[in-house]
């Protein structure tokens, strides 16, 4: 079946049943959709163009820093308060739901890690998805993620099930993490983590579900299965996606119902293609990728440098002549187009490793 026959698919932001029943169709058919951090409206534009050219669906999401930066670095971001975090969020969500239509495509978007220090800024988004609700009766994002890691793990499923319990009437997506996800991410280092810490347990994955699902269906799972943030030489990680399998065995012979985890894959960057296979195959719906196209954002800019480099040293004066102009090729119009289309053609190449392309 076609994802534009899935109930309430449009294109523009998807939200509510109509996203859930996305993931439920990535999962029956074994693609996931990526989804990818965002800093800027440029990087925003990268993937829905990559969403367009590829006729699928898409995710854009920010992180706390990456909201900030959104709003401008400039901004007061007080500890406690996170004023400039909440308001690149906010004012990104509403970015993407203005022009994700024109790109055809149906796009989540969705906000990324949520430490329990950064707790303020989850609950301004909250705040920012009950107006919306109030007005146009959907949540202003499609999902939220909570990452309670560090956390015992009581202490996260309880916290975790107490902002569902707050999302469920406008029908939001809740994604957590049980385990840990290695190396470092937007200012939160787990390099010095325990092995053991990197491998969630079938009975640890299995008690978010028994927790979460008698108040939602709508929560998925960042299991930890030795990921780690960032890009690695090969070996170095040692990545287990069929553990992932085995938790879903458990939670079938403890429910009677087929496989019913939704998982999540983190530190997606940098991972082997089989992996990638191997999770499709045990209900990984989403990954995420930041690493990756952080580096082709800068590399479309080096390349257009290296290409152009004359041309990049004055206002004045170039190859061509010392009195020549050079306003044609230091215009950011230029050189951050570039940057879009490496970023891109890698978010592209995200989509077709996660199979989520059309036959």
């Amino acid at each position: 079946m076609s994802f534009w026959k899935v109930e309430g698919c449009k294109a523009g932001v998807l939200t509510g049943d109509a996203a859930w029943n996305m993931l439920k169709h990535a999962k029956e058919n074994k693609f996931a959709i990526p989804a990818f951090n965002c800093t800027t409206s440029s990087s925003v534009n990268s993937v829905l163009e990559a969403g367009k050219e590829l006729n699928r669906p898409v995710m854009c999401q920010f992180s706390e820093g990456g909201s900030c930066f959104f709003a401008g670095k400039s901004l007061p971001n007080d500890k406690g308060v996170l004023q400039a975090s909440i308001l690149g969020a906010v004012v990104g969500a509403h970015y993407i739901r203005n022009v994700a239509p024109a790109y055809g495509m149906p796009i989540f978007s969705h906000s990324d890690h949520c430490a329990k220090k950064l707790l303020p800024w989850f609950d301004g988004m909250l705040e920012a998805d009950e107006a919306f609700f109030g007005a146009h009766g959907e949540p202003l994002f499609s999902s939220h993620m909570l990452d309670l890691s560090e956390e015992p793990d009581e202490e996260n499923i309880a916290i975790c099930a107490k902002y569902l319990q707050r999302m469920t009437p406008m029908k939001l997506i809740l994604e957590m993490e049980i385990g840990i996800t290695g190396g470092v991410e937007d200012g939160v280092d787990n390099s010095g983590v325990a092995k053991d810490k990197l491998y969630s347990t079938p009975e640890d994955v299995f008690a978010v579900h028994k927790a979460l699902s008698p108040i939602s269906p709508m929560f998925t799972i960042a299991a930890a299965f030795g990921n780690v943030h960032g890009v690695y030489k090969a070996g170095n990680v040692v990545l287990q996606p069929e553990l992932l399998g085995k938790f879903q065995e458990y939670a079938t012979q403890q429910t009677g119902t087929q496989n019913p985890l939704f998982f999540v894959f983190h530190g997606g960057s940098g991972s082997e293609k089989h992996h990638i296979a191997e999770a499709l195959s045990n209900g990984v719906v989403k990954m995420n990728v930041d690493t990756d196209t952080q580096w082709a954002y800068w590399e479309g800019l080096l390349k257009f440098y290296k290409a152009n480099e004359g041309y990049l040293q004055g206002q004045i004066g170039n190859p061509s002549g010392e009195d020549k102009p050079n306003k044609s090729y230091y215009d950011p119009r230029k050189w951050v187009r570039e940057s879009e289309i490496s970023m891109r053609d890698r978010v592209k190449e995200s989509c077709r490793d996660l199979s989520n392309v059309n036959a």
